[in-house]
């Protein structure tokens, strides 16, 4: 379960309303963020293909990241037994 969210857009989608900056992919970008809610454990995510788990390395060392498409990402960190924690959707390019 989804124990928090770094910025204010993302916590916005996620509770369902509209975010401008997410036009175009709002539906692979909720389908990621309720696999992301549901995950257990890293073990999980990492055995769903189509994620493409990633741990993250120089300024973003200790998160990790799903891809939604070729462009945006959510990044997360993992909060041992609670799950998912600073949950951002991300243009990553």
């Amino acid at each position: 379960m989804i124990v928090g969210y770094k910025d204010k857009r993302t916590e916005m989608f996620a509770a369902g309303e509209f975010v401008p900056a997410f036009q175009g992919f709002e539906q692979q970008a909720a389908r990621r963020l309720a696999i992301l809610n549901a995950a257990p454990s890293l073990e999980t995510l990492r055995a769903l293909p189509g994620n493409r788990l990633e741990a993250l390395r120089g300024t973003r060392k200790g998160q990790y990241s799903v891809r939604i498409n070729r462009q945006w990402r959510i990044c997360f960190t993992w909060s041992g037994e609670l799950g998912p924690a600073d949950v951002e959707i991300v243009d990553y390019h």
